[in-house]
């Protein structure tokens, strides 16, 4: 699917998992959706037919870049890291905090598992799945912390093996290559080297992250269905309705 230069974009569906297919055409995640232009606009309107789109951002990062309103689509703002940036954690503060870039991204994916606004924030993500049953788009900033832990949620539930799901996650450096670079570019006359490596750091995800997030969530709830039901509060019988709905034998 040619994503007409949005950033970061892709349908995580047509998977092949042990019961079937992840049915292809309702998931699609991607980067900030700002700004588009009317080609783009049409695109997840017309061919993909988006109907809810789910932003995951800050209060802060909405207000400064809102999303492009798109008609007939529903919009659900959910704050997922609203706990961890009310303490002054951003993206700001990790460009600028030294070298500890990687350990600040441990830290986030900690928050992302077991802060109260992320389990908030998923739990109405994934109840709206199965309410609405049509094409979501679902975005942060870069489209690939919050986002990309929302990706890997959809794809356990549908049964996809870690492999599967890294390989998802890992997408993200390749996709944002283009993007990644403009961000450099912009601050380069305005950062210090140590400043733009720490940005280039923060802009890529990276396997350990990811596993830092499964082995947090291991620890804390002990299997991923406990996560679901104890973390989220979702009902016990979430991952049953949910491939009845989206996993085609």
């Amino acid at each position: 699917m040619n994503d007409k230069g949005l950033v970061n974009f892709r349908d995580i569906g047509g998977i092949q998992v042990p019961t079937g297919t992840l049915k292809p055409r309702f998931f699609f995640r991607s980067g900030a959706i700002s700004g588009l232009n009317q080609v783009q606009s049409s695109f997840l309107k017309e061919a993909c037919r988006i109907r809810d789109i789910y932003d995951f951002r800050s209060t802060d990062e909405v207000q400064q870049a809102p999303d492009t309103t798109i008609s007939g689509t529903d919009y659900i703002h959910l704050d997922i890291l609203s706990d961890k940036t009310a303490n002054g954690a951003s993206l700001g503060a990790m460009i600028t905090s030294g070298n500890q870039v990687r350990q600040n991204m441990l830290k986030t994916y900690e928050s992302i598992v077991l802060s109260q606004s992320a389990q908030r924030g998923y739990r109405e993500f994934l109840l709206g799945l199965l309410q609405d049953h049509q094409p979501v788009l679902f975005h942060c900033f870069a489209g690939k912390d919050r986002t990309g832990f929302a990706a890997a949620i959809i794809l356990k539930i549908a049964g996809a093996n870690n492999q599967q799901i890294m390989a998802d996650y890992l997408l993200t450096n390749q996709l944002r290559t283009k993007a990644n670079q403009a961000l450099l570019d912009q601050f380069r006359d305005q950062m210090t080297e140590q400043q733009l490596d720490n940005l280039h750091t923060a802009l890529m995800v990276d396997a350990d992250y990811l596993t830092h997030a499964r082995d947090v969530l291991l620890n804390q709830f002990g299997t991923f269905d406990h996560y679901l039901t104890d973390g989220l509060g979702l009902p016990s019988d979430f991952v049953a309705e949910f491939r009845n709905l989206y996993v085609a034998n």
